[in-house]
């Protein structure tokens, strides 16, 4: 590792750019941010190789900001370079956990920021075994270093519930939630602020499991601490009050719910702009309003929107298509548009059995939707979005170590 205080010094002037893109980044300049983040990763490959510690760190950020702008894409490519630098420089034997105590705390803890970061972009993507043996190799390195009831132990095993839930394993999702939420209570309390993401991912999935009722006290809980440390028009505190919609309209509460929908979605359309993921989560979820209202043709408008913006976002075979391509069928089928509804479940069902066990909800809803077989379209409900939280152990583009970036400032994660 480089260790020079020379003016000239490339490391040096890569490491005063990180410091200034870190800035830029906290101060909302995303724009401004990664072109600074491009500029330190040149640097860093030139002076210290493409293998660089430093550089997986700065591709690390450069992956957050292109996934806080759902240019996923892009981000899982950042992540892989990171990954591989990671894999590369380090000599870890995952069935020796005195290998992990030996590495230096840095080196540890950016191996762990670059696999989850992946395996968060897998599970994006619909991968989730791929996600699972990511976070599992977390896992085992968390649990080596730092103890198996340590935070970052917890967070680990939040980003394990979080595919389990996607996946459709509940059971291992709920126990794996308990974990965390277990280790993160002892340590900081019931009522801290790093609970608030495991009680927003706890109603999730109680959401999931069709179990609204005993999701929506969860969902309050972190709307009213996120709102208390972050205040109100914070977007993590929109994307708690979408999950709590979500809870809400399962059970036929659809004024409350849609309230909070359009508060969500304004303080995402200031955050993010109009293209966003959450802002086609929301969109989603006030069309299945709609459809149950029988107010079809504001549904169909609202599914169209959502369709646009997720194409941008993902491969055309992903699950989040399938999701609101499934909703729009069983609008169809409602509007007796039959053919029409019969040509969205087939696109919808192939993803989803492409991608999902055969027993997932998503897979069994579609089956059972009309046209497949003889249910009355009142029976069939759509489907839901709630996300669940994707940044709760991510603070975009931390600083890296003074140990691997020599920087007078100290930099740190």
């Amino acid at each position: 590792m480089t260790d020079s205080t020379s003016p000239g010094d490339p490391v040096e002037a890569a490491c005063a750019l990180y410091e200034q893109a870190t800035a830029a980044h906290a101060a909302g300049d995303a724009d401004t941010a990664g072109a600074l983040f491009g500029q330190a990763l040149r640097l860093f490959e030139a002076a210290e190789g493409p293998a660089s510690l430093n550089a997986a760190a700065t591709l690390n950020c450069l992956g957050a900001i292109a996934e806080d702008q759902s240019a996923y894409a892009q981000a899982a490519a950042y992540y892989q370079r990171a990954v591989t630098i990671v894999d590369h420089n380090t000599t870890y034997d995952p069935q020796d956990d005195e290998t992990a105590r030996a590495m230096p705390e840095e080196v540890v803890r950016l191996r762990l920021d670059a696999w989850r970061n992946l395996g968060r972009l897998r599970r994006i993507a619909g991968h989730f075994d791929d996600a699972e043996q990511l976070f599992h190799k977390a896992l085992r390195l968390a649990e080596a270093f730092f103890g198996p009831d340590s935070d970052e132990t917890a967070w680990v095993c939040n980003d394990l519930g979080m595919v389990g839930k996607f996946a459709g394993h509940f059971t291992a999702a709920a126990q794996w939630y308990a974990r965390a939420l277990t280790i993160l209570t002892a340590h900081h309390g019931p009522d801290d602020s790093a609970l608030a993401a495991l009680y927003h991912n706890l109603g999730g999935l109680e959401h999931a499991r069709g179990a609204f009722a005993t999701g929506e006290p969860l969902a309050r809980r972190a709307v009213e601490i996120r709102t208390r440390t972050l205040g109100p028009d914070h977007p993590d505190v929109a994307a708690d009050m979408a999950a709590l919609a979500a809870l809400l309209d399962g059970q036929g509460k659809y004024d409350e719910a849609e309230a909070l929908y359009h508060q969500a979605l304004a303080i995402f359309r200031r955050t993010y702009g109009e293209e966003h993921y959450e802002i086609a989560v929301n969109l989603h979820n006030l069309a299945a309003i709609r459809q149950a209202q029988e107010r079809f043709a504001e549904a169909e408008d609202l599914y169209r929107q959502v369709l646009a913006i997720k194409a941008k976002l993902f491969d055309a075979d992903n699950v989040e298509i399938a999701l609101t391509l499934h909703n729009l069928a069983v609008l169809y089928t409602a509007m007796a548009r039959e053919d029409e509804a019969a040509a969205l479940l087939q696109r919808a069902l192939a993803i989803f059995t492409r991608t999902l066990r055969d027993a997932h909800p998503h897979v069994l809803a579609c089956r059972e939707t009309p046209g497949r077989v003889a249910v009355p379209a009142s029976k069939i409900a759509p489907l839901f979005h709630i996300s669940s939280y994707m940044r709760a152990l991510r603070d975009s583009c931390q600083p890296i170590s003074p140990t691997i970036c020599s920087s007078p400032a100290g930099m740190r994660s």
